[in-house]
């Protein structure tokens, strides 16, 4: 058992400790050598396509980095997966798009739009996921090959 005044110092030695173990991985953390977000390829293409991504709710459908609903594919590395053709085609379609019974609006964009949107995914891809690179959704854990 610990006398009273060994706790108190058990107490302020482990609180400073765990303090400065914070400090240290917050500074870590925030280094420039870690950054991930991929902020430096941000172009004009790439926000005009992340306003098209929300003026046009894709997320209520598609999820991104795991975020977002859960009735359409995930969307995060679409263009290694499918390709960029096959996505402006579908984004391009006069019909909607009905993979397995779940259909997509036809959203009939113009060439400019579609690359817009593209290139907001490519962006998106090209996001270090910190090893996880396949990020899969709910939906398609059927088709996972181990």
């Amino acid at each position: 058992m610990l006398s009273k005044s060994q706790a108190r110092t058990f107490f302020l030695g482990g609180t400073v400790v765990t303090f400065l173990i914070f400090i240290g991985l917050t500074v870590y953390s925030m280094a420039p050598s870690n950054d991930q977000s991929n902020h430096l390829n941000i172009t004009e293409q790439v926000i005009k396509g992340k306003h098209l991504w929300e003026t046009n709710n894709c997320m209520g459908c598609h999820t991104i980095l795991g975020e977002g609903g859960y009735y359409a594919p995930e969307l995060t590395k679409v263009i290694d997966r499918r390709g960029a053709p096959l996505i402006k085609a579908i984004l391009q379609s006069p019909v909607p798009w009905a993979p397995n019974g779940r259909k997509m609006v036809a959203y009939e964009m113009s060439n400019e739009d579609a690359d817009a949107v593209i290139e907001y995914l490519k962006w998106i891809g090209e996001i270090d996921l910190n090893g996880f690179d396949r990020v899969v959704s709910p939906l398609a854990k059927d088709k996972l090959k181990d």
